[in-house]
């Protein structure tokens, strides 16, 4: 799989040929001026849940290429009224077969609403299975051992977890989390869009090397494989 780092929390991710792109906010985060929404592609759009820093480009790129937006039931809806034509409902614990693969919406500790302050649901992530890889995207969340679940029930090649702190888990709740997932190769995200979230990064990477694991810390714009 080849994943693209656009900033906060939006990667783009192409699985067998279809492009997904998670929670994307582009557009106002300074750190990601460069990145220009136009040229991304985007079959399938991900939304964890309805906070500004994860919608906020969802509905532009869904109009320019048509991309079906997954998320939960209000947060579809909502992006739906604004202007999104195709949207894919679901909730915590359902799980749905898309040409790519399957999606498994498990849950996160947080909280969603919409950017006009309307209810969004319940915040998610999601585990992706296909036959290139299974990998689980947490979405905003705290540290807990619902995670545990997907560790004894599904094989997960790697992991997106915020390691910011603050609004969700930091780095040493993010080293706990791979062992309930049963994961050690972690992408992370959340980190450094906002003054309260900034991370030292080497401290990180080496928090998660002592404990036996892999932390990347993506450039925006840059491209790896897993």
């Amino acid at each position: 799989m080849d994943i693209t780092y656009y900033g906060h929390s939006c990667f783009g991710i192409v699985i067998n040929g279809k492009n997904l792109l998670f929670d994307p906010y582009i557009t106002p985060n300074p750190l990601a001026k460069n990145i220009d929404i136009n040229a991304i592609k985007a079959d399938y759009i991900l939304v964890s849940h309805g906070h500004g820093d994860h919608v906020a480009d969802a509905v532009a790129i869904a109009k320019r290429t048509g991309a079906t937006i997954i998320g939960s039931h209000e947060v579809c809806v909502w992006l739906n009224k604004q202007g999104a034509e195709n949207i894919h409902r679901m909730n915590t614990g359902g799980k749905a077969k898309f040409d790519f693969g399957n999606v498994k919406c498990v849950k996160a500790e947080h909280s969603s609403s919409m950017p006009d302050g309307s209810y969004g649901g319940n915040p998610m992530g999601f585990v992706v299975e296909s036959s290139e890889g299974n990998f689980y995207f947490a979405g905003d969340t705290a540290l807990t051992y619902d995670m545990k679940l997907i560790g004894d029930y599904r094989h997960i090649n790697f992991a997106f977890l915020p390691v910011g702190d603050n609004y969700t888990m930091g780095i040493d709740n993010a080293i706990i989390a791979t062992e309930f997932i049963n994961c050690k190769d972690v992408i992370g995200m959340h980190y450094d869009t906002f003054d309260d979230i900034k991370i030292n990064h080497d401290e990180a990477v080496k928090k998660f090397a002592h404990a036996g694991k892999k932390l990347t810390l993506m450039k925006i714009g840059e491209t790896i494989n897993r």
